[in-house]
């Protein structure tokens, strides 16, 4: 028998597949509909052991192992399909496709905005860079941004969200889990760190350096060579650079960007500090209401999985299935739950495609806590 036979048997073998297949989803259908109707859980661990155990008796030991490698993913494939039908019907669904169905709308280019610190922060820049006209006001904190923008005090708030020297900022994902606000806009900043004090003071004069936690991490080879130095957090860039301008004491600098050097007269002694010259922040805008703007094609979404063997697999293959490209994934420990997670993704899909709605259908019923934090598009 040649090649071509045996590929024409292929053929005939995939295509009674392909049939089966198709009727064996049109199956998963109804189950599910039972499942809605009868208020029932789609995922039944005890039902895909009994069917794993089936293909392996009937299988045998040289294909058990593809065989239960094949099912696993039907298993994936049918639990997707039964998802959608589970969600078709819900509020977040109403809301998402209300979203979609109307033209987006162009960014602002003047707003009320919030940022951590004072004047000369990197959010004060990173505000400069997503909006023309920007009336910013200082909160002590992220959580005092976040009360901004939920209480409706600010339109935005502008937050530091990621580096890529240091990794990501927990205190603000933590915190987009508590507030209930949106994602509308996200920028990136180059940033460059500059060791400032006041005017005439020399570099071995320094006894104290204070900065924010992020950019102490994203200059420690320069620091590393200082000796007998304290390095001392604080809350935010620009607060220590004014903090060191306020103190009129020579033995103190801070890590700051050169705005804060020209906005409270004090003299860079080193700049570009940084570990590394690419050193980018992302920062990302905030909104009370969900609202899609021109360009949209970046989703933040967050879920809280089941501790069980396989569920992230499940959701993982989610994304395969559906060809939407997943460019992050991050995993933060819920802090009164012991060895649990809440787990970030950011995907890259046209929030008018199906493949998004798709996913979006399918990741919603997929774990035990389900949180959309928006889609946006991202200024590089």
């Amino acid at each position: 028998m040649d090649l071509n036979e045996l590929r024409k048997q292929i053929d005939e073998i995939d295509n009674s597949m392909c049939d089966l297949f198709a009727r064996r989803m049109q199956v998963v259908t109804d189950i599910a509909r039972y499942k809605k109707e009868n208020n029932m859980v789609v995922y039944h661990p005890s039902r895909a052991r009994n069917v794993l155990h089936n293909v392996s008796k009937r299988l045998g030991p040289e294909l058990e192992g593809y065989g239960r490698t094949l099912y696993h993913t039907l298993f994936a494939l049918s639990e997707s399909y039964q998802t959608r039908v589970l969600s078709e019907d819900s509020t977040f669904f109403d809301g998402l496709k209300k979203m979609v169905s109307e033209p987006p709308k162009p960014f602002p280019k003047r707003a009320t905005v919030a940022c951590a610190g004072c004047e000369g922060s990197y959010a004060h820049l990173a505000s400069e860079r997503l909006l023309d006209l920007p009336e910013i006001m200082y909160m002590s904190n992220f959580d005092g941004v976040f009360k901004a923008v939920s209480s409706g005090l600010c339109q935005f708030g502008v937050l530091p969200i990621e580096n890529s020297l240091a990794g990501s900022v927990n205190d603000i994902y933590d915190l987009l889990s508590e507030y209930n606000v949106n994602i509308v806009r996200s920028v990136r900043l180059k940033v460059d760190h500059s060791l400032l004090a006041h005017p005439g003071t020399k570099l071995e004069d320094i006894r104290e350096i204070y900065s924010h936690q992020q950019a102490i991490n994203q200059c420690s080879n320069f620091l590393s060579t200082l000796k007998n130095v304290r390095i001392i957090p604080v809350e935010n860039t620009a607060e220590a650079a004014r903090m060191i301008a306020q103190s009129g004491d020579r033995t103190k600098a801070s890590l700051s960007s050169r705005l804060c050097a020209e906005l409270y007269h004090l003299q860079p002694l080193k700049s570009a500090v940084q570990n590394r010259d690419n050193n980018y922040t992302r920062f990302i805008c905030i909104a009370k209401d969900p609202q899609i703007y021109s360009g949209a094609d970046r989703t933040s979404l967050m879920m809280v999985i089941p501790n069980r063997p396989g569920t992230l697999y499940r959701v993982m293959s989610r994304f395969n299935a559906t060809g939407v490209n997943l460019v992050k994934l991050e995993s933060r420990q819920i802090p009164e739950r012991e060895f649990e997670y809440r787990f970030y993704f950011d995907i890259e899909a046209s929030v008018y495609s199906e493949e998004f709605l798709t996913l979006m259908y399918e990741l919603h019923e997929s774990g035990e806590q389900f949180k959309y934090f928006g889609t946006y598009a991202e200024i590089i």
